[in-house]
């Protein structure tokens, strides 16, 4: 599992078989995917989404590890862009916010949970909610579009954060802003972890260290960079036996690393001083 293909192969495979599960048996898993951990132990990540307006549980797989739309300082009649959109969960309670006047994307590299999405805005009546299957290495919206963009634990997953954030930058309006929920590190995971297919489909040995995280968007050209939340994700007993020695668990837990999941606020400027190269050239 060491190119970028092999991980986005690991990805895709994983997000598939979770499309086709109840919210129960995601929940029931550290990493949303059947045989991952025991029944007895809950989504390690998830927020409580059922408080907030536009919930709609058919929407919600447990998959997040955050609640990036209660941060997003969206209006209405925005035009909101929301990356690994799932079955639809953050999409719907963006659109409950924007309204009839506003617009909706959900973007999904996966064709089950594009396919899943579709359903459930179908059930619910939504003509202004749009699920596109694309990778969001190359986001299959044109420049300059969105007033806002969210995503919830997705960007962990995909190895190249540069070219994310880049296309993140192109996308939305000179001026807008995204919100971000996403995992990383304080201190290194053993090289062991990286391995793990499971658990880099679970969001936690694709994170990057949150110094870098935090680098790499304002090399995008972000201003304004602001971590609205933070917390400490603990990973149970019961998920590291699956997969280490009791010394290795003994190890990692005598160690410095911390996982976290943050939500990160950033704007485009209004104006783009970055001194880039034409555009298509790959300079900035």
């Amino acid at each position: 599992m060491n190119t970028n293909a092999e991980l986005k192969k690991v990805v895709r495979e994983k997000y598939a078989e979770i499309a086709t599960q109840s919210t129960s048996q995601n929940l029931s898993s550290c990493c949303g995917a059947t045989g991952c951990c025991g029944d007895d132990v809950y989504n390690i990540m998830a927020d409580d989404y059922s408080r907030l307006e536009g919930y709609n549980p058919d929407a919600d797989l447990g998959l997040g590890c955050g609640l990036p739309t209660e941060f997003a300082k969206i209006k209405e009649g925005d035009t909101v862009i929301d990356l690994g959109s799932g079955a639809g969960n953050d999409a719907f309670i963006a659109r409950k916010i924007v309204g009839e006047k506003g617009r909706v994307i959900g973007i999904d590299f996966t064709e089950p949970m594009i396919a899943k999405a579709r359903t459930n805005a179908d059930k619910l009546g939504f003509n202004n909610v749009e699920f596109r299957q694309g990778d969001i290495e190359d986001i299959p919206v044109t420049a300059n579009k969105a007033d806002v963009i969210v995503s919830n634990c997705v960007l962990n997953l995909v190895p190249n954060k540069h070219k994310v954030f880049g296309e993140i930058y192109r996308v939305l309006k000179p001026g807008a802003h995204f919100s971000i929920s996403d995992i990383v590190l304080e201190g290194e995971l053993p090289e062991k972890w990286r391995q793990v297919a499971e658990l880099y489909a679970g969001c936690i040995s694709g994170a990057i260290q949150k110094k870098e995280y935090l680098g790499i968007i304002e090399e995008a050209g972000f201003r304004n960079i602001t971590v609205q939340k933070d917390k400490t994700i603990t990973v149970p007993d019961e998920i590291l036996k699956s997969y280490f020695s009791e010394q290795e668990i003994a190890a990692y837990k005598s160690s410095n690393t911390r996982i976290t999941s943050i939500t990160v606020y950033a704007e485009k400027p209004a104006k783009d001083d970055r001194n880039c190269c034409e555009p298509g050239s790959g300079c900035c």
